[in-house]
This record gives C-alpha cells, sequence and structure tokens, in this order.
C-alpha cells in the first residue's frame, strides 16, 4: 500500500475525514493511516458479502485510471460495472433502457461520480466509496480512505476488496496467496499499449529477417574457401565417360606425351640453333 502510494492524501481535507488523517508533512500534503485504510476494507468486503446475489452490487467509476479496476472487479466478483459516463436516471427513471435497481453501490470517488452517490440517496441504496482526503462524505455509508486519484493506488485497492470479497466467500483460500496478478487492475495508457505494440511488432519482424538471413547462409557455406576452391565436378563426372578414373590434365596432352618435352620445349631455342649445333652469335653489324 505504501508502494502505491496509498496514504498520500490532498493538501485539503474534509472535516468528516480528519479521524482518518494520521498528519500533515510540511508540504501540506496529508497522510493517510494505512491501517485504518485496511479495517475499512475489512468492512466493506463484508457489506458485499451480505448481498445474496453479486448482481445486485455496482461497481462505477467516471475516473479514466478507476475504470480498468472496476471492470476486473465485476469480472472476478460477479458484480455489475459502469465504467465511463454515468447516464442520470439510470437508479430513477424506469424508463430509460439502463434502468438497474442495485442493492449496493462501490463508488472510486464521491466527487466525480457524484451524480449516481445523489441517486442512491433517492432510492435508499447503500453506497462504499474510496475517499480521500478532501472528499465530501454525504450519502457515503462506507467511506474507505485512501487516495483515490493515482491509478496504482485505485488498482490496488479494488485487488485487495476483491481478495478480501473471495476470501470471505470460501471461493479462495484465506492462507493462500491469490493467483491473480495486481497488474490486471492497474489502468494501461492507450498511447504506451500501441508503442508497447509497435515495439514488439518490431522485434518480431526483426526476429524474422535475422530468420531468414539464417536460412540463406549456410552454416556449412564457406564464401572465401568457396570463391578460392575451384567447383568440385558433379558425381556423374568424377570419372571419365566409361567411370573410370580421368587422367590428370596436367600430366599431358590429350596424345599423352610425357611431360618433359613440354616443359623443355620453351627454353631449347635458348640453349641451341635450330639445326641442333651451337648457337650463333649475334650480329654485330647493320642489314648490309
Amino acid at each position: 500500500m505504501l508502494a502505491a502510494q496509498v496514504h498520500i492524501g490532498t493538501r485539503n481535507s474534509d472535516s468528516n475525514m480528519e479521524t482518518y488523517i494520521w498528519k500533515r508533512r510540511m508540504d501540506g500534503i496529508h497522510i493517510i493511516n494505512v491501517g485504518k485504510t485496511y479495517e475499512k476494507l475489512k468492512i466493506a468486503a463484508r457489506v458485499i458479502v451480505g448481498i445474496e446475489n453479486p448482481q445486485d452490487v455496482i461497481a462505477i467509476s467516471a475516473r479514466p485510471y478507476g475504470q480498468r479496476a472496476v471492470l476486473k472487479f465485476a469480472q472476478y466478483t460477479g458484480a455489475q460495472a459502469i465504467a465511463g459516463r454515468f447516464t442520470p436516471g439510470t437508479f430513477t427513471n424506469q424508463i430509460t433502457k439502463q434502468f438497474k435497481e442495485p442493492r449496493l453501490l462501490v463508488i472510486t470517488d464521491p466527487r466525480t461520480d457524484a451524480q449516481p452517490v445523489r441517486e442512491s440517496s433517492y432510492v435508499g441504496v447503500p453506497v462504499v466509496a474510496f475517499c480521500d482526503s478532501d472528499s465530501p462524505c454525504t450519502f457515503v455509508d462506507v467511506a474507505i480512505p485512501s487516495n483515490n486519484k493515482g491509478k496504482l493506488s485505485i488498482g490496488l485497492l479494488f485487488w485487495l476488496l476483491s481478495r478480501e470479497v473471495l476470501r470471505l466467500r470460501g471461493t479462495i483460500d484465506a492462507n493462500a496467496p491469490w493467483d491473480v496478478p495486481v497488474d490486471l487492475f492497474f489502468y494501461r495508457d492507450p498511447d504506451e499499449l500501441e508503442q508497447a505494440e509497435e515495439a514488439q511488432n518490431a522485434q518480431a519482424a526483426a526476429a524474422k529477417d535475422q530468420g531468414d538471413f539464417g536460412e540463406t547462409t549456410n552454416p556449412g557455406f564457406n564464401a572465401t574457401s568457396e570463391a578460392a576452391a575451384p567447383p568440385a565436378a558433379p558425381a556423374g563426372d568424377a570419372g571419365g565417360w566409361d567411370g573410370a578414373a580421368a587422367p590428370a590434365p596436367a600430366a599431358g596432352g590429350w596424345d599423352a606425351e610425357p611431360a618433359a618435352p613440354v616443359a623443355a620445349a620453351p627454353a631449347a631455342p635458348a640453349a641451341e640453333g635450330w639445326d641442333g649445333g651451337a648457337p650463333a652469335a649475334p650480329a654485330v653489324e647493320g642489314w648490309s
């Protein structure tokens, strides 16, 4: 709770919330007593468990940071959720298509969700609300002192409330940790999700390109050795036309003459004349 800043209040304080304020910092921020926050969470969980039909409990959040939290709370506890704008007359006007008759409301912020709190007072529906140090407590029956403005704080509070409700119902073991991570209740920015998705796609494309490059460059292929070495003859041309070993080209010509005369032929004119005698002396006179 301290890591999620559940204890951080605001600079202002309501007279009804003074009981839950532990002290005030030098910069004017009120610090909420987290011990009383946890006690009120248990009381709220007992109130929610007292409703026989979970569908009669409605979690409401007009604040964007709490919309994901109320949806997850409704998913795990079986309650209903109203995330986003609240349609006036949902609890009082029977003609509306979204008319509901709840038995309990779970409110994220009494100031932001003032309309459902006011309508609940008309029809006599109790309200459980997360109240900050400056939140109005009018028509609120169970006020849970907490920071209702931070996305981590709201997600953690709904996660704790959901876990306590399931433990009291006997759905999960009270002595075992809940296998649902608290990250599912946190608000996620659509821009951050888009950036994360783009980064993931880019990483996947890079991995695919690297895999394709690895297929084209065979590990057994050596470009240097293949460029230096002559191409190997096909299997069918390993020998002669009759399958025997072909004679080496360097041993001689097609007539299989010895290699010695061929090697000595270029040096013969320098050693002797054309008639086999001694080489003639070079002419020192002119053409005449």
